[in-house]
């Protein structure tokens, strides 16, 4: 009986909705052009927004995620730490050492430099 009760208020909840919005007559009035203009201080963009990035900002990029990937491993690593020991700071030197490399690699291919 409760899941008849249910499925008559949603139904009649959809009806209602579905009338109250094919209403004649029932038209919201369109916003003005500032309301609908983006915003940018009241000037025009000079650019598109889909212009691209120069790509010396990739690389960065990629460091950036990098090394946030290695501090979301180590909060954990952190608890581990405490049950396994010795072992758990082998795999964190281990996982921090190709890390490491990664960003010796990096430096030597110039990333760092901004031009």
């Amino acid at each position: 009986m409760e899941l008849l009760a249910l499925l008559l208020i949603v139904l009649l909840s959809l009806g209602g909705g579905l009338l109250i919005q094919r209403w004649p007559g029932y038209r919201p009035a369109a916003p003005a052009y500032p309301q609908r203009a983006p915003f940018l201080g009241g000037g025009t963009p000079d650019t598109h927004a889909w212009s691209r990035y120069h790509i010396r900002y990739y690389p960065m990029a990629l460091l950036l995620i990098a090394f946030e990937m290695e501090m979301m491993f180590m909060y954990p690593w952190a608890v581990v730490y405490v049950e396994q020991g010795m072992k758990a700071v082998m795999e964190m030197g281990m996982f921090l050492a190709i890390l490491g490399v990664g960003l010796l690699y990096g430096w030597r291919e110039g990333v760092f430099k901004w031009q």
